[in-house]
C-alpha cells in the first residue's frame, strides 16, 4: 500500500472519533461510473447510498439509482436517471419503511477547468412519487474541486472537494432543502477514488430547526473503456 493510503486512514479515524462524541449521522456512498469521452460519448453510472442516524449506528435509509449519460463535449454532459429511496424508523426497523420514493430525473452538467480550480455546475429536474404522491423538484449544485499535489485530478492526486446544493419545488414554500459539504479526497489510480469529510443537510420546515451534520465517506470505481480518449474527470457524487 502507498504511504498516502495510511495517511488517509489516519485522517478517517481522527474524523470519526471526533464526530462520535455528538449526534452526527453517517452517509456511505459507493459509485460505479463509466464516463463518456470524445470517442465514446455514451456513459452511465450506478450508486448505492446507506445512511445512519448516528455515527456508524442506527441505520435508517438507503437509496439505489442508476443513469445513462451522453457527452455533448468536454464541458457538457446530459443524463437521465431513476432510483428508489427508502426511509425507516431506526428504532423499529421491523415495522418496514416509513417512506418509499420512486424518482426519475433529467440533468445537465457543465464543467469548467480553470487551471487548478475545477467547477461543476449541475442542473436537475426531478419527477418524484413519494408514497404514491406525485411531486416535482428542481435542484442546482455547485461543486468545486482543487487538486493539492498536481494541477489535474489524476492518479496519486490529493484534492479538496466543496459543494453546495439548493432544492426547490413548484409549491409554496418553494425552498425545500439545502446541502453543503467539504471533503478530502485521494485518487489512487485510474479506477479508485476515496473521499471523506462532512455534509450538512437542512430541510425547511416552518417554525422548526431541522438540520443535521453527517460523516461523509465515498468510494468511487471508474470503468475505463479500451481506446478511450485520455481526459480529466471530476470525481463528483451522483447525488
Amino acid at each position: 500500500m502507498p504511504k498516502s493510503f495510511y495517511v488517509f486512514f489516519i485522517f478517517l479515524i481522527a474524523g470519526i472519533s471526533a464526530s462520535a462524541q455528538s449526534k452526527v449521522g453517517t452517509w456511505g456512498i459507493f459509485t460505479a461510473i463509466m464516463p463518456g469521452d470524445s470517442a465514446h460519448r455514451w456513459g452511465g453510472y450506478s450508486e448505492l447510498q446507506l445512511r445512519e442516524n448516528s455515527t456508524f449506528n442506527q441505520f435508517n435509509y438507503y437509496e439505489i439509482k442508476a443513469g445513462i449519460s451522453y457527452d455533448l463535449d468536454k464541458a457538457f454532459t446530459a443524463l437521465i436517471g431513476g432510483g428508489r429511496y427508502t426511509t425507516y424508523d431506526y428504532q423499529n426497523l421491523g415495522a418496514g419503511p416509513n417512506t418509499i420514493e420512486a424518482r426519475f430525473w433529467e440533468q445537465m452538467i457543465v464543467n469548467q477547468y480553470l487551471y487548478r480550480i475545477k467547477l461543476e455546475h449541475r442542473y436537475r429536474i426531478e419527477q418524484r412519487w413519494l408514497n404514491g404522491i406525485y411531486r416535482n423538484r428542481f435542484r442546482y449544485r455547485l461543486n468545486v474541486f482543487v487538486p493539492l499535489n498536481s494541477t489535474k485530478i489524476e492518479a496519486k492526486t490529493w484534492f479538496v472537494s466543496v459543494f453546495e446544493e439548493i432544492f426547490l419545488n413548484n409549491k409554496e414554500p418553494n425552498f425545500e432543502r439545502n446541502r453543503i459539504s467539504a471533503a478530502l479526497g485521494y485518487q489512487f489510480d485510474k479506477k479508485w477514488i476515496l473521499q471523506a469529510g462532512w455534509i450538512n443537510q437542512y430541510n425547511y420546515v416552518p417554525n422548526l430547526s431541522n438540520d443535521k451534520d453527517n460523516v461523509l465517506l465515498m468510494l468511487m470505481y471508474r470503468i475505463n473503456r479500451k481506446n478511450s480518449a485520455k481526459r480529466e474527470h471530476m470525481p463528483s457524487t451522483g447525488d
